[in-house]
This record gives structure tokens, C-alpha cells and sequence, in this order.
């Protein structure tokens, strides 16, 4: 008899074994190559910190200022972190925003789930898209997970969490873990169900597996189609998985420019992400950041008085580009990370009007068209200033850009060679028509911008 049971109860198992394998095997997962939204090829990134926004700090408050953000003509709004900061191990007063500890709430600091939706909404209705920060690849100390899903956790020798690199405000998650990965996708696409989000822009994304980075964008794209930002330089994140990553190296190389190294490096750069990246890739380039600016100094301490330039730089070179909370004004200091530190002038000025100008190119030259769809680089060679003058063109549908930055504190006339532009063209920011005489006189940072 116990024989028999024990048989019959073989049977039922290897049937129902057999059933698991055939379901899992009838719908392995099946990664999808990236295909780019077209509003993506010509939009701007703009990365809002609620928190040093204005002085409430709230969705509310933030809310007022979708008009100007409009006329400035940004088109991806990305919020830092929004999600509620854990108490155990916070750094400051009130926290980093990246130590999350419940993956589907709000920080109430910021306001609640009916003002972030109706934020949405309206930035909808204006024709913004939204995406929000999300961190992977660890929690905040005290996260909601951490009671009954322990194991969820990577683990030191006798079972407690481990912090990643020096976040001790930080646990490292655990991508063995089936568990983990169906929670955090579940996690995610309850954001795009329930808030309406169009995407995200997703912290040291390049520290988790991109197995596991490809199985979400196949499962959050079946809900609508998202708009997905790597923060790391990885490029097989962005095969299936991600339209865009971090132009890291760009930002160091015109950090190290700025301090007198060359502008050939930038040529290396750009040959380099020709043979490494998937075809279509798309790079987000930037001068400044939230990382950047509390951590590394603003673009003033820099750049010095190359700031203008550099961010020409940044939009004029193929890939997407960003602008930080107050960047458009100019605002020319560090803001504090852990602490309210807020922007209190938000005054329209010379430097809005110059990034709007910017914004104006980038949305309507056709060669600026992130992606395959851009026009390639032409580098020009020159008979003097060959490590401090960078000089190329573009051009798509019959329509040419074409880009002199002098990178340097020094005065330079420069000669191009024999293939450089003739004709007509119109100074972009003066609006004059002209024509280029050579040699092209610079001042000590100085930059020209003709099109046709």
C-alpha cells in the first residue's frame, strides 16, 4: 500500500514537473531588440530635484513651473528619486533621495500619490513626457522588504546585509534571487500602470545583470511603449533594454580639456563609440548633473568660461542632451545633497534665452537627430591650434550645422583646410546671413555656430 502511494505520488509530480517545464518553455522569454519612440530623436532631458526646487520642495509646488520649463523647451522631465528615504543609517538631515525604502510610495516630503499623478497628468496635457529615477540595484536600510524577505538581500558570512561601495546608508539587492527580480518588475510597471509614467531613468544600472535589465523592458513596453536611461557606459544595455546611457567619458574628457588637455581626445571618443555601441544608440550628453554639482563642483568651477561652449558641445555631438535643476538660469553653486538647500531665484535670463536658443536647434535640425537618423560627424583639420580648437559639420536632408568651440583661455585664428564649408551660411545665434572668411578669429573660449 505504501508502495502504491508512493508510486501514484511519483507520477503526480513528474506530470506536473513536465507541465512546468512545457509552460516555461512555451514562454521563454525572448529579449527584443530597442526600437526608439520617434518623438525620442529630437527631445531634450531635463532632470528636476524636487527637493531644492523651490522652497515648499512639493509636486505642487514644482507644478508651477511647467509653463516656463515649456518655453524653455525641454521635453523629458526626469525626476530624481521620489520615493519615501529610509530612517536607519541616513546620511544628513533628510537623506539620499537614492536609499528608497518603499519601492511603491511616496516620500511625503514631496507631497502625495495624488499630487505626483496629478503632476503627471498636467505635464501630459503640456506635452511633456515623465520619467522617474529608480535604484535598482539597492535599498535604503530600513526597507519594507527587509522583515520578511531577508534573503532578497545579498548577505556578508553571517547573514547581514552588505552595503555597495561606500553607501552605508545602503543594501546591496540580490539578482540570484527569483523572488527579487518578479518583485522589483512588479514594482516598476505599477508605476507606469498606476502613475502613468512614460519611463525611467535607472540608478548604476550597469551593477545589475542585464538579463534582467532586457526582461523588464519586454514586460513594461506590453504595458506601453517606455523611454529607458542607463546610468552606466555599458553598451550591451543598450541592445534590448535601454534607448539611452551616460556620455561619462564625454563629461570627463571636457572636464580634462577644460584643464588643457586636448580636443583630440574627443575624435578618439566618438571613433571609439562608433565600433562599440549596437547600431541606433543613443548617448545622453551633459556638463552638469545632480552627482556632478553637490560632488564634483558646478560647471563655473569647471569650465570656467567655457560653459557656453562646452554645452554647445553637448547638443551639437550626436546623442540626447541634459540640463540640470538651475542649469537654465545659471545658478553657480553646489546644492547641498542630504540638506534643503533650495533655488530661490528662478528669474528668466541671458542664459535661459541662450538654452532655449539651443533647445530651438536641437528640436529642428535634422541633423541633430539623435540616433542613425543624425548626420554624421565631419572633423575638420586645421594649421594651427590643433589641442584647442575642435572643428566639425553635419548635415541630413539637404541641411548643414556647422560647429567651431575654441576650448581654451587663449586667443586663436584658425585656418581650416581645403574641404571646409563654402557659401552662405546664417550665424545661428546672431541671425545674420554670412560667409565663413578664414582665418576664423576666436577669443579665449569663444564658439561659432553657422547653419543652412
Amino acid at each position: 500500500m505504501k508502495k502504491s502511494i508512493l508510486y501514484l505520488l511519483t507520477i503526480v509530480l513528474a506530470v506536473f514537473f513536465a507541465a512546468s517545464c512545457h509552460k516555461t518553455a512555451k514562454n521563454t522569454f525572448v529579449p527584443k531588440p530597442v526600437v526608439h519612440q520617434e518623438w525620442t530623436r529630437n527631445a531634450v532631458i531635463y532632470e528636476v530635484n524636487v527637493r531644492q526646487y523651490t522652497k515648499e520642495g512639493t509636486f505642487a509646488a514644482f507644478e508651477k513651473f511647467l509653463p516656463q520649463l515649456k518655453d524653455l523647451g525641454v521635453d523629458v522631465l526626469w525626476f530624481m528619486p521620489i520615493n519615501p528615504i529610509s530612517e536607519l543609517n541616513r546620511k544628513g538631515t533628510l537623506g539620499s533621495y537614492y536609499a528608497v525604502k518603499d519601492y511603491k510610495g511616496i516620500n511625503p516630503e514631496f507631497g502625495t500619490a495624488d499630487d505626483f499623478k496629478t503632476l503627471v497628468a498636467k505635464a501630459h496635457e503640456m506635452g511633456f513626457k515623465v520619467i522617474i529615477d529608480w535604484v535598482a540595484n539597492h535599498s535604503g536600510c530600513d526597507n519594507v522588504w527587509l522583515a520578511d524577505h531577508k534573503d532578497w538581500y545579498v548577505l556578508d558570512s553571517v547573514g547581514n546585509p552588505i552595503s555597495p561601495h561606500d553607501w552605508t546608508d545602503t543594501y546591496k539587492l540580490n539578482y540570484e534571487n527569483g523572488a527579487l527580480r518578479a518583485a522589483m518588475t512588479e514594482a516598476m510597471k505599477f508605476w507606469v500602470t498606476d502613475f502613468d509614467i512614460d519611463g525611467f531613468r535607472c540608478d548604476v544600472a550597469g551593477d545589475v545583470p542585464t538579463a534582467f535589465w532586457d526582461s523588464v523592458r519586454f514586460v513594461l513596453d506590453s504595458v506601453k511603449p517606455v523611454f529607458m536611461l542607463a546610468e552606466a557606459e555599458k553598451p550591451e544595455l543598450l541592445k534590448n533594454a535601454f534607448d539611452v546611457d551616460y556620455a561619462w567619458e564625454l563629461l570627463h574628457l571636457m572636464n580634462n580639456i577644460a584643464k588643457d588637455s586636448s580636443v583630440q581626445t574627443i575624435r578618439n571618443y566618438l571613433l571609439k563609440n562608433d565600433s562599440i555601441l549596437p547600431e541606433d544608440a543613443y548617448k545622453m550628453n551633459f556638463i552638469t548633473n545632480h552627482d556632478e554639482n553637490s560632488w564634483n563642483g558646478t560647471e563655473f568651477e569647471r569650465y570656467k568660461g567655457g560653459v557656453q561652449a562646452f554645452a554647445i558641445l553637448t547638443y551639437t555631438l550626436p546623442g540626447m542632451p541634459l540640463i540640470y535643476s538651475g542649469q537654465e538660469i545659471g545658478l553657480n553653486r553646489r546644492l547641498q545633497f542630504f540638506e534643503k538647500d533650495p533655488i530661490k531665484n528662478w528669474s528668466k535670463n541671458s542664459t535661459f534665452a541662450f538654452y532655449k536658443k539651443l533647445n530651438d536647434l536641437k528640436h529642428t535640425h535634422p541633423a541633430l537627430k539623435a540616433g542613425n537618423q543624425g548626420g554624421d560627424v565631419k572633423m575638420f583639420n586645421y594649421i594651427s591650434s590643433l589641442k584647442d580648437v575642435l572643428m566639425f559639420s553635419r548635415a541630413k536632408e539637404g541641411k548643414e550645422i556647422v560647429v567651431v568651440l575654441n576650448l581654451s583661455n587663449k586667443k586663436h585664428d584658425v585656418v581650416a583646410n581645403e574641404i571646409f564649408p563654402k557659401g552662405e551660411f546664417t550665424d545661428y545665434f546672431t541671425g545674420k546671413k554670412t560667409q565663413i572668411i578664414q582665418p576664423i578669429k576666436l577669443g579665449p573660449w569663444e564658439y561659432k555656430v553657422w547653419v543652412r
